[in-house]
């Protein structure tokens, strides 16, 4: 019987640092041939462009598909079966599949699509690795007060996503662990143990440094023991993301990072922004800078240079709660 292909689901919150995880895969994957699926909420990919620059020999730009738009759990029909099945049918497939989804997206109904028959027999869930983003999980950004969940109308949307990737994983990564004391780490890493299931691993990781062959090596077979992985969303028919809200920021050419970087994290602060990223053309410079911020941590670097030819564009994607005063936002980006 032919071997089926694995596959890892890499999920986690905006921001987390499932990105760089994926990244640092790519550049240590030892020569298998890797797929890459990258799914973002909002119209405008960031994170699979990222990708596409990152330099990794045997990375083919055409092994890295990007599912913008949508969250791949509500689209798994649509958009997700057919590209899985276009993959499968390659000349030459790839040995390992890596689905970064959305900070937002649900992992259980991604992981039961891989019932439908087009693909079951084919494929397999070597496991679900959800990333947190550590600091800020510790800080409470995902949790209820309890004089929040007496309430009747409680509603937590971040919450409910932060838990239910936690429910799926089959394996843990505390990221971001150098921005924590090591006695507030291991206290929020026993905290995090206690809420999973059963023999999940958790490792505390810096940059989604870790080995390849532990991350794509799980063989857990996820699909196979759904009922284990409870969802907030078990008895829903589909989950929509009306909680939240995605649109994109477009600037001229930057002649003051640095102020940019003011503006940017006033905005943040003053508008509860959940996630900021971006490319942008800096006046003067060849190359491309990337800007990141998860709440008011922000981060600016350059990861290639511009191409010939190549329109020199500055824009930045803003997620949030739905209801963000995106005119507000807007100008106080721009100044």
């Amino acid at each position: 019987m032919k071997r089926k292909i694995p596959a890892t689901v890499i999920t986690g919150f905006l921001g987390a640092g499932k990105t760089t995880l994926v990244r640092h895969l790519l550049a240590n994957n030892q020569g298998r041939r890797i797929a890459l699926i990258v799914n973002e909420f909002g119209d405008l990919g960031i994170d699979g462009a990222l990708l596409a620059a990152c330099g990794v020999a045997g990375c083919r730009e055409d092994d890295i598909i990007e599912l913008a738009n949508g969250c791949l759990c509500c689209t798994v029909a649509d958009e997700f079966l057919p590209t899985i099945q276009a993959l499968l049918d390659r000349a030459d497939p790839p040995e390992h599949i890596v689905i970064e989804t959305s900070g937002l997206a649900l992992p259980k109904p991604l992981v039961k699509a891989f019932h439908w028959p087009e693909i079951r027999s084919r494929v397999t869930v070597d496991g679900v690795v959800a990333v947190v983003d550590s600091p800020a999980a510790a800080a409470g950004r995902f949790a209820s007060t309890e004089a929040e969940r007496a309430r009747p109308d409680h509603d937590n949307p971040l919450e409910e996503v932060f838990e239910d990737q936690l429910a799926c994983a089959d394996m843990v990564l505390l990221n971001k662990s150098d921005l924590m004391e090591p006695a507030a780490l291991a206290a929020f890493k026993a905290g995090i143990e206690a809420r999973l299931r059963p023999g999940i691993k958790v490792t505390v990781t810096h940059q989604g440094a870790i080995d390849p062959l532990v991350v794509l090596g799980l063989t857990a077979a996820a699909e196979d023991d759904l009922d284990q992985r409870p969802s907030h969303h078990d008895l829903e028919d589909g989950h929509d993301h009306d909680d939240f809200e995605s649109f994109a920021v477009h600037l001229p050419s930057i002649a003051d990072p640095a102020a940019l970087e003011l503006r940017l994290i006033e905005a943040i602060a003053g508008h509860d922004i959940l996630r900021l990223k971006g490319f942008l053309a800096v006046t003067g410079k060849p190359a491309r800078a990337v800007v990141q911020a998860v709440g008011t941590r922000l981060e600016r670097y350059f990861d290639r240079p511009w191409k010939p030819g190549e329109e020199r564009l500055s824009r930045l994607v803003v997620i949030g709660r739905k209801g963000l005063d995106r005119a507000a936002i807007e100008a106080l980006v721009k100044g």
